[in-house]
Parts: C-alpha cells; sequence; structure tokens
C-alpha cells in the first residue's frame, strides 16, 4: 500500500460490506451522508445506524480505537458521544477495519448558533473535566501506548513555522511567530498525563434544539497534556465566552499559551493544505487563526 492510498468507496461497496459482514442488517436501507467528514465516508443505516469508512490511511485505526475506549468513557461524560456496535474488517479490496456506530442525532454546531454562548461555553468546560478525571490508571497505562501519548507542541515547530511562511500577505507572520514561540517556550505540561479528544474543533460537535448535545470523532484520542483540547476555544468561541470556558477549567497561563500554540498550528495546516480549493475551510481557519491572534 502507498502511504497517499484513497480507496474507491461508494454506496454499493458499503451494502455489500454490510451484507457480507454483519448480516443481521442486510435488510435496513442505506443512505449516503453528504457531506460527510474528511477522515470518513458515513452512511446512515436504518433509522438507528451509521457506518464509516476511513478514507485514507490516517484514519485506520478509529474504529479499534473508539470501539476499546468509548464504552468505558461515554456513561461518565456529561454529553453523547459515539456508541460502537461492530468493527468491519477489511474485504472485498477495501484495506482497512471499518465502523458500525449508533445513529446520532443532531446539527453540526456552528459560530453563530454557539459562539457567544456561555453556556455552551461552561458545557464545553464539564465535558473536558469529566473526560479528564476518568480512570486514571487507565490513562497511565494508555499514555504508554503506541498511537495514544499526546505528541509534544514542538514536533511541530518545523511545520508550522513553513505554513507562517506561506501565509505571508495573508496574515500578519509577526504576530503568528509570536504566538507560536510564546507557545514552544512556556513550562510544559508537569502533571499525570490525562485524557484529551485531541481533534476538539466545532466541526466534531453536534447541536440539538439550539444546544449541545454530543461530541463525536475520538479517532485523536490521546493521553498526555490537556492543552491541544483547548482549539476549541479559538474554533467556536467569542472573546467574552472564551473568559468564561477558561475560568470554568481553571487553565493556567502555560497551558493557555500552549493550547493557543496548538489552535494556530491545527489552523495553519488545515488553511495551507484546504484553503485554496474548499471555501468553507478557508473561512473557518481564517477565522480559526485569527482568534488565535487575539488571546
Amino acid at each position: 500500500m502507498t502511504a497517499d492510498i484513497r480507496p474507491a468507496i461508494d454506496s454499493a461497496l458499503v451494502r455489500r460490506l454490510v451484507d457480507r459482514q454483519f448480516p443481521r442488517w442486510a435488510g435496513l436501507p442505506l443512505e449516503l451522508v453528504d457531506p460527510g467528514g474528511s477522515d470518513h465516508v458515513i452512511h446512515r443505516l436504518g433509522g438507528e445506524l451509521a457506518v464509516r469508512l476511513p478514507r485514507h490511511r490516517g484514519a485506520i485505526g478509529q474504529a479499534e480505537k473508539e470501539a476499546e475506549w468509548l464504552p468505558r468513557l461515554g456513561p461518565w461524560l456529561p454529553l453523547s458521544v459515539p456508541v460502537p456496535v461492530g468493527v468491519g474488517r477489511p474485504d472485498l479490496g477495501y484495506p482497512w477495519p471499518w465502523a458500525v456506530t449508533r445513529w446520532l442525532d443532531g446539527e453540526v454546531a456552528t459560530v453563530e448558533g454557539l459562539g457567544d454562548s456561555p453556556d455552551a461555553a461552561l458545557e464545553l468546560a464539564a465535558f473536558l473535566l469529566a473526560l479528564r478525571r476518568f480512570a486514571p490508571e487507565e490513562v497511565a497505562v494508555a499514555a504508554g501506548r503506541d498511537g495514544l501519548a499526546v505528541r509534544p507542541l514542538a514536533d511541530r515547530d518545523r511545520s508550522t513555522r513553513a505554513d507562517i511562511a506561506r501565509v505571508a500577505g495573508v496574515f500578519d507572520t509577526a504576530a503568528l511567530t509570536g504566538v507560536w514561540e510564546a507557545a514552544l517556550g512556556a513550562p510544559a505540561w508537569d502533571g499525570a498525563p490525562v485524557w484529551v479528544h485531541g481533534d476538539f474543533h466545532t466541526g466534531n460537535l453536534l447541536t440539538a434544539g439550539g444546544r449541545l448535545s454530543a461530541v463525536i470523532d475520538f479517532g485523536s484520542l490521546a493521553a498526555g497534556d490537556p492543552a491541544c483540547d483547548l482549539m476549541i476555544a479559538f474554533t467556536l468561541m467569542s472573546p467574552g465566552s472564551r473568559a468564561v470556558f477558561r475560568s470554568a477549567l481553571g487553565t493556567d497561563d502555560a497551558t493557555w499559551a500552549r493550547g493557543r500554540g496548538w489552535a494556530l498550528t491545527t489552523g495553519l495546516n488545515a488553511y495551507t493544505s484546504y484553503a485554496a480549493t474548499h471555501p468553507r475551510i478557508a473561512a473557518s481557519t481564517t477565522r480559526q487563526i485569527t482568534q488565535t491572534l487575539l488571546g
């Protein structure tokens, strides 16, 4: 397999995979969810299930990771999370494990809907605090396993500086460099490892009835420094709700600085990768980068 393989995935393939590996669901209607995600092709299966096939190699471990950890974490969290009900195996030319989960109703959260909401900020802080408190002994074990430890922010230094250079003329590169260097220079996390979602941004939140209802996409679930989950403060929140969020979390200056760094590096990476061809991503990452500069 080449590193950049992207298998062809259509509804006919998904139908055959489900019917062959999970015959109890063979009679359920199958409907493509469009748009899906950048990492998965998603189909709704009947009224209660979702089928998710990774689009690329970077997402191939998610089905098994979520099947292992979400049944343990979910009951302790104040927002709904995906409930795995099956892990499919490679078959019919499709090369990777894939997932069947319970369907979660809701709409993707938006800045317009929740960005100024102190209630949403408090709910997200409560979610992260609950995630961090879960079973410390299991977190310690997970932190020692390959693929489940949070990578140091410094590992992204070269790519982030290259991305800053690429956006010269669009953003204030001196200001971006200042935020990045402050993040790198902040004291490292010296507490015990905690669970982090790892990709905690607006697109991975669902709402129902105008309120937060669920957190999805735990493919980057890991253990270590909680700063990376602070990116939600810059992808969703305005300065006012951000202050509420930070206060509820009790985040110290060093962790906040590292969190700004995570928001900056992920925003820049998405902007330089997709903004030229995806106007929606261009708008959301422009906002993310701009909010990061505001602090």
